[in-house]
């Protein structure tokens, strides 16, 4: 008997690492289809919205990155539904296969060049089904290593799970780099942009393998046996007053800032750096590389410091961390990357002055609406070139002026014109802002003998810190937060909420506050927001988890 004791003891730390590293795996597999997209929405812009102006291309494109997101929520509700019924392992195993699937297609799709609307109509199902598949993945793989691990080591253990995150980015942006430096930048916006889409087949295939060697999970394997498993996981989560507490705690006071932090940590300032710094696609894909390579070990040392000092603490480091981190860290980056840029901003600012009502809501999350007049065009023009600008009102009915320095240009309506005459007149306007920009000492793009790549490096280490600190304990926290027979559901609608509807949409809303507002940080007063509140109820009202049995 000591002897088959022994025997089971030594398999036990086995067992658990096959755990972890099947479901770490799939899940990296899953956001690296995920992240692909995510890192070429330049890309995608030109290929799919060929016939928008760049910057309302880019917009589109943006959001659609979020409409992946946005169906987040459903995936979640529905596995949740399957998890919590039929069983962990049946969910997730189905969820990789939609993702993967979706992914491939991706990249066999014609662009809107070669078939028209058909080509962005495809993107945007693909994109559904995506989100959709990415709902059910993280509860189920969370949970699954959660009711496998030991209750002094949940936390390191399912950090495992937050790292397959930084391993999915780390292979996304390290397969786009390595087809950019094969075929040349060129060759890659023409299509080497598919490869990385069409690699994930492999991946998909190694995923399917693993996780088909996987049995039930203990917890809810002893759960059924007993027949005490949930009929109406919905009800019983949504509800009953005690559960649906918990999801609403879950969500404001956890998933608001991790939603916010994380995806300005990893996707915004990648739009930050390119959009508005002009910094070159391998520069940005260099430096993230190396901060998504930090923040892999930062998960595990998070998620190990919370099993020993607990989940509440250390997340809510990472929230303050970030709080206090936005503005002055997105200020640093500025002047490390382009410091030509923070030069001219300060010796020549820029004034746009126009009649109020002449001016809109650059809002466009479908991409369709056409922006024609006078201010618009300016406006939008000198945000593309990623100048900051002050707003004063003009007279009412005046064309706008734009004041650089000591010259002041005029813009001039497209409204009411042939869209080949508009686009006409804004290219004279775009040239003559342009021209008078570039005389003011703005520079086009980036200097790369200026840069301090190291001292950018420091910002996004601070940025890095603060989001693994928030991310790390996370699954551990949420998994000990419900009870077994509705975890799957009640965990995985606040997570995909937080992180699809306040996350996936922090890119595409912070520029679009930054193409209205003018200033180049004032996107930045969104993540910031959400924060700022899951500070506050975290800290209130969200209790200490760690060590809580799961049963």
């Amino acid at each position: 008997m000591a002897e088959i004791a022994a025997t089971d003891a030594a398999q036990k730390p086995t067992s658990l690492r096959t755990v972890v590293a099947a479901s770490s795996a799939g899940t990296t597999f899953e956001w690296y289809d995920f992240f692909v997209f995510g890192s070429l929405t330049g890309v995608i812009s030109k290929t799919f919205f060929t016939g928008l102006p760049e910057t309302a291309a880019l917009a589109a494109a943006l959001a659609l990155f979020g409409a992946g997101f946005l169906f987040r929520p459903l995936g979640a509700l529905v596995f949740g539904r399957i998890g919590d019924r039929a069983g962990r392992k049946g969910a997730f195993l189905a969820t990789v296969l939609l993702m993967g699937g979706a992914t491939v297609a991706i990249g066999l799709l014609p662009s809107y060049t070669q078939a028209g609307i058909i080509g962005p109509g495809l993107l945007i199902l693909m994109r559904i089904i995506q989100g959709f598949a990415l709902g059910g993945e993280y509860g189920g793989a969370a949970i699954y290593v959660a009711e496998h691990a030991p209750a002094n080591g949940r936390g390191k253990a399912t950090s495992w799970i937050q790292t397959s995150a930084a391993f999915g980015l780390f292979g996304a942006l390290i397969v786009i780099l390595l087809t950019r430096m094969a075929v040349g930048n060129a060759a890659f916006d023409a299509w080497g942009w598919r490869v990385p889409f069409l690699f994930s087949g492999v991946l998909l295939a190694v995923s399917i393998w693993m996780r088909l060697k996987l049995t039930e999970s203990p917890e809810f394997a002893k759960l059924k046996a007993e027949g005490a498993e949930s009929k109406a996981p919905f009800k019983e989560a949504f509800g009953e007053w005690p559960n649906l507490k918990l999801v609403l705690i879950a969500l404001v006071g956890v998933m608001f800032a991790q939603g916010a932090v994380w995806y300005t940590a990893f996707f915004y300032v990648q739009t930050f750096m390119e959009r508005f710094l002009k910094v070159s696609p391998e520069t940005i894909n260099l430096l993230m590389l190396s901060a998504t390579a930090a923040s892999a070990v930062l998960y595990v040392v998070f998620g190990w410091l919370s099993d020993r000092i607990g989940r509440k603490s250390v997340m809510l480091f990472g929230m303050i961390l970030m709080t206090a981190a936005y503005f002055p860290g997105f200020h640093m980056l500025s002047k490390t990357l382009n410091p030509a840029l923070a030069e001219a901003e300060a010796a020549t600012p820029v004034v746009v002055i126009a009649d109020p009502a002449d001016c809109s809501l650059q809002f466009d999350p479908v991409g369709k609406a056409s922006f024609l007049s006078s201010c618009d065009i300016a406006k939008s023009t000198l945000a593309n070139a990623g100048v900051s600008y002050k707003n004063e009102p003009g007279a009412p009915g005046a064309p706008a002026l734009v004041r650089i320095g000591t010259q002041t240009i005029p813009s001039t309506t497209a409204e009411g014109l042939s869209p080949a005459v508009a686009k006409a007149v804004k290219t004279s306007v775009e040239t003559r802002l342009k021209t008078a920009l570039a005389q003011a000492g703005y520079p086009p793009r980036a200097d790369p003998k200026r840069m301090n790549l190291l001292g950018a490096f420091g910002v996004l280490l601070v940025f890095v810190t603060a989001a693994t600190a928030l991310y790390g304990p996370i699954a551990a926290c949420l998994v000990e937060l419900f009870p077994t027979r509705v975890r799957y559901t009640a965990m995985s609608l606040p997570y995909h909420i937080g992180t699809g509807w306040v996350g996936g949409f922090v890119p595409f809303t912070a520029f679009a506050i930054v193409t209205t507002v003018g200033d180049l940080y004032s996107g930045l007063w969104y993540p910031l927001a959400f924060t700022a509140i899951s500070v506050v109820v975290c800290f209130f009202l969200l209790p200490e988890t760690k060590g809580k049995p799961l049963s």
